[in-house]
């Protein structure tokens, strides 16, 4: 029997319409372009259902609210297909592939987020293999976890950061190999692929609405600016910082507005700015003063992850201790540590 994907449209530039204005989503537009794709009818391919959202909306415009909806819908078809392609704008969907883990608590099924950076509609475009290979994957391959699949790689989902505004290869996972490479094969890495827990009903963990938000420090930051960003009601903070998660330690009002906020219960998480390479709040005195602070180590979480985890962590209803010993534990593989 064949294989059946859900498809849930949310959006983004490959179902996008070109209007005088540029390209904009519009409704049925997608179903239309898929109607006239040959491939999608080869007896090879998975019998599939496309569920479009409304309104649909360019990725920049995505909330937390929209990560619940995409998983709520996961949940209410889990029983009835055997994978699911999410279609998403680009801008944002490494916060979505970084949310959806943390909801999706026992997944034991493939949900394959993708989408293009050039719409079904134009004559060149890397739409038609995104989508074609996402609905192979979702149908044929017995993945258990949340990936985004773009330009030929699949990549865990909370692993990966957008690395090119207009290239196909516009998603990487810079700390963890990719899950699946694509050339004339699917060649899946199955060493890297999470188990699932056997017997484990896959559950939604739905959001709360916690108060958490993100800053990138630079030179010459304002310890006025910090405070203002930490005053309450925030819970918790991912602080992007240099290195191997380096701050300035000769300002002491810097510090002093981390050590304030962490004495009250926000949790800071430390993730590094750049691309590769973990945080090691002890190699650098720069880091130690932030350690002394009540800042904790994000490891090599990109920063979508962490804030993702925060989201998650404050929305189950967990105090500071133990939203701080959780986010430095592994849960969905967005870490590279263990216990």
């Amino acid at each position: 029997m064949r294989k059946r994907v859900y498809i849930a449209y949310t959006g983004g530039t490959i179902g996008m319409k070109r209007t005088r204005a540029g390209y904009v989503p519009a409704s049925g537009y997608l179903q239309q372009q898929m109607d006239a794709m040959p491939e999608l009818k080869h007896p090879s391919m998975p019998l599939f259902h496309v569920h479009e959202y409304a309104p649909l909306l360019d990725s920049s415009n995505m909330t937390p609210r929209e990560w619940v909806a995409i998983a709520r819908d996961i949940g209410d078809h889990y029983d009835g297909y055997d994978g699911f392609v999410v279609l998403h704008g680009t801008d944002t969907m490494a916060y979505t592939t970084s949310a959806l883990p943390f909801m999706l608590n026992g997944l034991g099924k493939p949900v394959i987020v993708s989408g293009s950076q050039i719409p079904l509609c134009e004559v060149r475009n890397d739409g038609r293999e995104n989508l074609i290979t996402s609905l192979l994957i979702a149908a044929n391959y017995d993945i258990p976890e949340v990936c985004l699949y773009f330009g030929g790689r699949l990549l865990r989902g909370c692993r990966a950061v957008k690395v090119s505004a207009d290239g196909f290869a516009a998603f990487a996972s810079p700390n963890v190999p990719p899950l699946g490479t694509v050339g004339i094969d699917i060649e899946i890495n199955w060493d890297l692929v999470r188990k699932p827990r056997p017997r484990q009903k896959m559950r939604v963990e739905e959001l709360a609405s916690p108060v958490v938000s993100a800053l990138r420090l630079f030179p010459g930051i304002a310890p006025e600016l910090i405070r203002n960003v930490l005053r309450p009601p925030l819970q918790g903070l991912v602080l992007e910082a240099y290195g191997v998660g380096n701050g300035p330690d000769h300002d002491q009002a810097f510090l002093a507005a981390l050590t304030d906020a962490t004495s009250r219960g926000v949790v800071i998480v430390d993730c590094t700015q750049c691309l590769e390479g973990t945080v090691d709040l002890a190699e650098y005195a720069a880091g130690s003063a932030l350690a002394r602070a009540g800042v904790i180590s994000g490891f090599d979480m990109t920063a979508e992850a962490a804030l993702a985890k925060l989201y998650y962590l404050f929305s189950r209803g967990y105090g500071f201790g133990k939203v701080k010993r959780e986010m430095q534990r592994d849960l969905r593989g967005e870490m590279t540590i263990t216990d």
